[in-house]
């Protein structure tokens, strides 16, 4: 499954890009996301690899983010793996005036067992899902 999601933030791009490259900020935006150990590479750089805790409800997932590519705001491409789900997300960030920032996210998920049944019959949890990331961030942005 492929899909892109974006938002405008009322920051500049390199306002933007330095909040979403700070680590310790992923806690103030990204919901449910208990904590992030480093497991190898050096951190933000191509190689770099975490486990990332979260805990939604009742529910608790370890995801492994792999970053591929940090080129910011040019592109960044990250994989994050947890059972039956891995998810692929070219990032970009794009001036689009002095004070505002596109950022844009190329989502590609491929799933397993079953997962594949979850993406097959709900595909717009997962962009929904997408979105809400992007628009927390853009919250977490636009109040700092």
């Amino acid at each position: 499954m492929k899909y892109t999601v974006s938002t405008i933030i009322n920051k500049p791009i390199d306002v933007v890009v330095e909040l979403f490259d700070n680590e310790e900020n992923m806690f103030e935006w990204m919901e449910g996301l208990k904590s992030v150990d480093h497991l190898e590479g050096e951190k933000g750089k191509a190689g770099a690899k975490s486990m990332m805790k979260f805990e939604l409800g009742k529910r608790k997932m370890e995801i492994v983010e792999t970053i591929l590519e940090s080129n910011l705001p040019e592109r960044m491409v990250t994989t994050y793996a947890s059972k039956g789900v891995n998810n692929i997300i070219f990032t970009k960030m794009e001036a689009q005036s002095d004070n505002t920032t596109k950022y844009i996210a190329e989502q590609e998920f491929k799933f397993k067992g079953l997962m594949k049944l979850m993406g097959w019959l709900m595909p717009g949890a997962f962009k929904k899902q997408s979105q809400k990331y992007l628009e927390d961030f853009k919250k977490f942005a636009e109040s700092n």
